[in-house]
């Protein structure tokens, strides 16, 4: 079996995820491919080959499925923008719809392995990571250390929590939003 790109991860049925690999990894392993089939060795697993003399595709066909960054940014922006519109003060229904959002979000996520992590992340024994949804205030700071937990793990810059609702909700102060 041929080694998979860094990078490249498996779906359960044992193919390459489209939605858990980055586009850099997954052009390396579609280069891997043609690379094996032009010297006549058929790839482990692959994504399928678009044929060599296909047309070129106009500006609206070069939109492809996304990555796992594209997935996570547009993925955190909607998770932050429930947040900011979340009430600031949950009654208690609000607050159990929001707790089986998450609760079904944290096992639909189109990623397994991201959606696994977060499901994780939130059952953490001692209940520090389950989701503060009494209000707005608390559920946007949550929120916010949920992605910095993501962000720790990928390492990038954790943002401060103390200006989640300006990033998210309100807009920066300087006025730059407006």
């Amino acid at each position: 079996m041929t080694k998979l790109p860094n990078g490249v991860i498996l779906d359960k049925d044992g193919k390459p995820c489209r939605l858990c690999t980055s586009a850099a990894s997954w052009r390396a392993l579609t280069k891997q491919a043609k690379s094996q089939t032009a010297a006549g060795t058929a790839p482990a697993a692959t994504p399928s080959n678009a044929s060599a003399s296909a047309p070129s595709p106009s500006p609206m066909q070069t939109q492809c499925p996304p990555d796992v960054e594209e997935l996570g940014r547009s993925t955190w922006t909607f998770l932050h923008s429930l947040t900011a519109a979340y009430p600031a003060k949950a009654s208690p229904e609000q607050q159990s719809e929001m707790r089986s959002f998450l609760s079904m979000f944290s096992r639909l996520y189109p990623c397994w392995v991201c959606a696994e992590d977060f499901r994780t992340w939130m059952a953490e024994p001692s209940g520090r990571n389950a989701p503060r949804l009494s209000g707005r205030a608390d559920f946007g700071t949550w929120m916010c250390e949920a992605h910095n937990e993501v962000n720790r793990k990928l390492g990038k810059k954790e943002f401060d929590c103390r200006f989640w609702e300006e990033r998210w909700r309100t807009g920066w102060k300087d006025g730059r939003c407006d």
